[in-house]
């Protein structure tokens, strides 16, 4: 009965034809991510129907926070709206794709040190426009940076029960950002790891972009350092969203790359669990590149037998593998391998 209510608002298509009938709602540009170097700098949005989303609180009911899915999920993408992006004297045309997905990159240095991305819909008759420009900070970090961590969201942070469909789903529907579990310490880690936000953290989950303002409001609620969210182009709705999260994880991959190239001198620390695919992901990565990876944390969210902790180990003489049951025992790796500075814990 639930899953029937929650599909009735379901509209995954039909903004084409509403828009060819005349009856496409006001459309928004949502803005996704701004991150690079010292010479270029990627940028990320999506344009959809304009949405109401409530305030997530800590006292929400389930049916309440119920609501808030239906509303994220239900929200149409809308494809063939030209955008103009800029960031200083450069300017970047697009389109949106069949996703919503808007997409590109600057080759520019930086012109201060508070720098916005504007996306500004370019006219249209036939559309309404919730914002005709929307501004997004730049982060901005340095190749030369010595450590930056790249971290999962699911299981790794976030508890998200991904191995188990039914939990998974419910959670997804029934919690918002701040009633959402961190596991314990993970604040404490991250700002560790961070040096209180000297060291960049990326984020790099298969979970899908209508995730996206839950994922940054549950790491502000949760005082979990920030950082860009790289997250997957996958289109879930309510008829499909136990998908989010899913899929090959090819994704993840692609992503981890691109950072490492991005930042050539900057070795990771990858944070990861051991549910899903994070040990496979992360041993090919430090294969195809291995100078770039000094640690790997993997969560142990269900048993990973001897054939597949080789996948990390025989990588042991250059990085260091740590398999933690809780978040304290990844602390006190760190603290041993010196990747956290004692005082600041």
């Amino acid at each position: 009965m639930i899953v029937r209510l929650l599909t009735l608002p379901f509209r995954y298509g039909f903004s084409k034809l509403k828009r060819a009938i005349g009856k496409l709602d006001i459309i928004q540009i949502e803005s996704l991510y701004a991150f690079g170097n010292e010479r270029k700098v990627y940028i990320k949005a999506r344009v959809v129907e304009a949405y109401k989303q409530s305030v997530p609180t800590e006292r929400k009911s389930a049916p309440k926070n119920m609501l808030a899915a239906v509303r994220r999920y239900s929200g149409s993408s809308v494809s063939d709206v030209e955008v103009l992006a800029r960031l200083g004297d450069s300017e970047i045309k697009m389109v949106s794709d069949e996703e919503g997905i808007l997409e590109g990159k600057f080759k520019t240095p930086p012109a201060s040190k508070n720098e916005l991305v504007s996306f500004t819909f370019i006219e249209n008759g036939d559309l309404s426009y919730q914002q005709k420009e929307v501004l997004f900070p730049v982060s901005r970090y340095s190749s030369e940076h010595p450590v930056g961590i790249i971290s999962d969201i699911d299981d790794t942070i976030l508890v998200s029960k991904a191995t188990q469909l039914g939990e998974k789903l419910w959670l997804s529907i029934s919690k918002n950002a701040y009633t959402r579990r961190p596991f314990p310490g993970i604040s404490k880690f991250y700002k560790g790891l961070t040096n209180y936000g000297e060291n960049p953290v990326f984020y790099v989950s298969s979970s899908d972009w209508n995730l996206n303002e839950l994922i940054k409001d549950f790491l502000e609620y949760r005082h979990i350092p920030k950082g860009p969210l790289l997250l997957q182009d996958l289109h879930v709705n309510l008829r499909n969203i136990w998908k989010s999260g899913g899929g090959s994880h090819v994704h993840k991959k692609e992503k981890i790359i691109l950072l490492f190239k991005l930042y050539r001198s900057m070795k990771f620390i990858l944070v990861g669990d051991s549910g899903q695919h994070d040990p496979e992901l992360y041993a090919e990565a430090i294969e195809e590149f291995p100078d770039k990876v000094i640690a790997v944390y993997i969560r142990i969210i269900r048993p990973m037998d001897s054939e597949r902790r080789q996948l990390l180990d025989r990588f042991k003489d250059k990085v260091a593998i740590a398999y933690v049951k809780n978040t304290d025992e990844a602390i006190n790796h760190a603290l041993e391998n010196g990747f956290i500075k004692p005082d600041i814990i």
